[in-house]
């Protein structure tokens, strides 16, 4: 059983770091969806909130924390070291390897902070509301106010007097539409995914319970 909960607890943790790792890549690299700016970053990052909220749920809040704290570091750092060898692609040197890369860092600074609160509010108003009658109503709104914060935090953090030109001019046109891509993406598509994971545990604990 101990063994269990470990495995489960690495394996939300590795999810965590990758989940993180890739989205820092993928927000650099915006493109144009009906006439709106935004980022690859806005498909994969809303996964991090359904993870934790499922954590909560089926486990506690505190392993909740104890996973964002195992993620952070691990995922600020390779973050920022996969963004800082793409940007060195064309003049690969030690000296280059090894020097300070400022818009990776920014990046994974920006990513560090909002991913912190972002995920704590969203432990903090999914437990608040995790006693409520209807099931979705928990991670809909905790996955919603907390894809704001984060948003908003990373965009000012990473972008705002960018040294990139593209994204310097038009973050803050970005971070809103990666705001509503993320919270329609989370609403049509995750919290169902999280309703039929929730449904599978409910199912498979009900059946052990009834073998004993």
């Amino acid at each position: 059983m101990i063994q269990n909960k470990i495995s489960a607890h690495r394996f939300l943790t590795v999810a965590h770091v990758f989940l993180i790792t890739i989205s820092n890549i993928l927000v650099q690299y915006p493109f144009e969806l009906f006439g709106f700016h935004t980022t690859w970053g806005a498909f994969t990052y809303p996964f991090i909130f359904i993870l934790t909220d499922l954590t909560t749920r089926l486990s506690n809040a505190r392993t909740a924390r104890r996973i964002i704290f195992l993620s952070m570091i691990p995922g600020l750092l390779i973050s920022y070291f996969i963004a800082s060898s793409i940007e060195i692609l064309g003049s690969l040197s030690w000296n280059s390897f090894f020097a300070l890369h400022y818009m990776p860092l920014r990046v994974a600074l920006g990513c560090f902070v909002a991913y912190v609160i972002g995920q704590f509010m969203d432990i903090f108003i999914f437990q608040r509301l995790r006693k409520s009658s209807s099931w979705w109503v928990a991670p809909a709104l905790s996955t919603t106010i907390g894809n704001i914060i984060d948003t908003l935090l990373f965009f000012t953090i990473a972008f705002y007097h960018s040294t990139h030109p593209f994204l310097n001019q038009h973050w803050p046109e970005i971070a809103i539409v990666d705001v509503c891509f993320k919270i329609t993406i989370s609403l049509i598509a995750f919290v169902p995914i999280y309703g039929c994971v929730l449904h599978f545990f409910s199912i498979k604990y009900r059946n052990k319970v009834m073998a004993l």
